[in-house]
């Protein structure tokens, strides 16, 4: 009973404004998910079995492609994640970049690719799993940045990609124009600092400041055509990752007068300009 009723609380911040109200088997599948978010918030169980199964030969340009369910749901209906290509699909639907830090060791370094395509932030913005920050979601990409480039795996940081109320669904009612925009302002930048490969989905499907009609089934995920682009551009984006050297890790370190020993603490010095020493700005509706 628990379960259901904070699955009920949820609700409202997870499903987008409709017309009619859901039929009872589509319910009891949301549900359903609700029940296993719940049980296993960050997704570790999702692909624990497919991880056991990669065989880690340092010979093979493995890539591992991290996201949402931009990513999970990538050419559906059976069609092969990039055929003949060493690259893992590790997305999992409604996730926000916490969640995919959480499991980021376990789905990505654990795997020991040469790559990683990081793809993320849309969730964070419609508060899928209830407001956020700015500077957290600017956290939690940098942390698994600095995951990635620890253990040697160059990065590709993805666009936020564009909505369009085209297809009945009022998407930008949970992603704004200009809250996506920000972001992707963000992720480039931080992208150029670190060493990353940018990787520009944005662009590729935008038209004007909203999604291509022709590019999208609903007005949030690509359709085939849309996912065809996407693809072409992933690939140059890996094939310039893995052709650059490896960046060294940027995580901040104080100078040698401003470190302490033990916990840090609240007046503990902040990186300067650093997402988290700027006053929050809300991502909510």
């Amino acid at each position: 009973m628990r379960l259901l009723a904070l699955a009920l609380l949820l609700v409202p911040a997870v499903t987008p404004q409709r017309g009619p109200a859901p039929e009872r088997g589509q319910m009891e599948r949301e549900f359903d998910a609700y029940r296993r978010l719940l049980l296993d918030w960050g997704g570790l169980t999702r692909y624990g079995s497919d991880n056991a199964e990669v065989k880690l030969d340092p010979a093979v340009d493995r890539v591992v492609f991290l996201g949402d369910e931009l990513t999970a749901q990538w050419l559906p209906g059976g069609a092969a994640f990039f055929p003949g290509k060493s690259y893992l699909n590790r997305g999992i639907e409604r996730q926000t970049t916490a969640q995919m830090l959480v499991r980021f060791r376990q789905d990505v370094v654990a795997l020991r690719p040469k790559a990683v395509v990081i793809q993320g932030g849309s969730n964070d913005i419609a508060s899928v799993m209830g407001p956020t920050t700015e500077p957290a979601i600017a956290d939690n990409i940098m942390s698994m940045v600095e995951l990635a480039q620890v253990h040697g795996i160059r990065v590709v940081l993805a666009s936020v990609t564009p909505v369009c109320d085209c297809a009945g669904v009022k998407q930008s009612a949970l992603r704004p124009a200009f809250k996506i925009a920000g972001l992707n302002g963000w992720l480039r930048g931080f992208a150029q600092r670190s060493g990353s490969i940018y990787l520009d989905y944005y662009s590729a499907l935008a038209e004007g400041r909203t999604m291509s009609r022709s590019l999208t089934v609903d007005g949030l995920k690509p359709n085939a055509a849309g996912y065809a682009r996407m693809a072409a551009l992933a690939e140059q984006a890996i094939a310039q990752a893995l052709a650059a050297p490896l960046p060294r890790a940027t995580a901040y370190q104080p100078p040698p007068a401003e470190r302490v020993t033990g916990p840090p603490s609240a007046t503990q010095p902040r990186a300067p300009g650093s997402p988290a020493a700027r006053k929050p700005a809300t991502v909510r509706q």
